[in-house]
């Protein structure tokens, strides 16, 4: 599985992104997908994450703000964040994972689309 994200951009505190991540692959429906990120200095950490039933679960840093979503036919997950602030600045990183359910998808990677929230 090969996963592409995009979508990451310059945004002033409040504002809005859409990250996508595009999957290659036959089997995208059956894979659990997820968001990670990683500021500067900082270790990765978890944002959200959506498994093969659409069932969603949020970081609660994000809880509120943050909407990932999927669309099978396109083999694409989505993450549509709202009201971003400084702190939301980082790499993000879209992963996919084997087991349908997880809630830590990490068997799979993209190459990461950097989000800058200035205030």
């Amino acid at each position: 599985v090969q996963l592409q994200a995009s979508g990451g951009g310059l945004v002033q505190a409040g504002g809005s992104l859409r990250l996508s991540c595009a999957a290659s692959g036959r089997t995208f429906s059956s894979y659990a997908m997820g968001w990670f990120r990683q500021a500067p200095g900082k270790e990765r950490e978890f944002v959200s994450a959506i498994n093969w039933r659409s069932s969603t679960y949020y970081a609660d840093s994000v809880k509120g703000r943050f909407t990932i979503s999927r669309d099978n036919a396109k083999n694409t997950v989505y993450l549509q964040m709202n009201s971003l602030k400084p702190e939301d600045t980082a790499v993000y990183y879209c992963a996919a994972d084997k087991s349908a359910s997880t809630w830590y998808p990490n068997d799979y990677w993209g190459q990461g689309t950097l989000v800058t929230v200035s205030s």
